[in-house]
């Protein structure tokens, strides 16, 4: 009975964890990111893709990793969490340039991975 109770409360603990501590998979996300993000973003994601060349404000390059938004407004710009409000509800909901498109169709495992992805490609 007392073990059976231990499991449960853990698992009480596991599905009440954030969204944003769900850590994503990089290389899943990479899939997507080739699909969506490369024409403005690049291949590498310096913000140097084809069609971001003619964008104003350019693209955002992934490998400085800085990010300005606080989109859940916790004092922290920058987060999982406001990478993955970006992804899904595209900047222009935080501020941001209108020209970053919201990828609200993605599942939120999709949008971990993305976030997984971008934060693999800060040097």
């Amino acid at each position: 009975m007392i073990r059976q109770l231990g499991t449960f409360a853990a698992a009480l603990v596991l599905a009440a964890l954030p969204f944003a501590a769900q850590a994503g998979d990089a290389a899943a996300g990479k899939t997507t990111v080739e699909t969506l993000c490369v024409t403005c973003h690049g291949p590498a994601g310096k913000g140097d893709g084809p069609a971001g060349a003619a964008l104003d404000p350019k693209p955002r390059d992934f490998s400085v990793g800085d990010f300005k938004y606080d989109t859940d407004k916790d004092g922290k710009p920058g987060t999982d969490a406001d990478l993955a409000n970006i992804v899904k509800n595209g900047a222009g909901a935080y501020g941001g340039s209108p020209l970053m498109a919201p990828w609200g169709h993605l599942s939120d495992a999709d949008i971990q991975n993305v976030v997984a992805y971008v934060r693999s490609l800060k040097k």
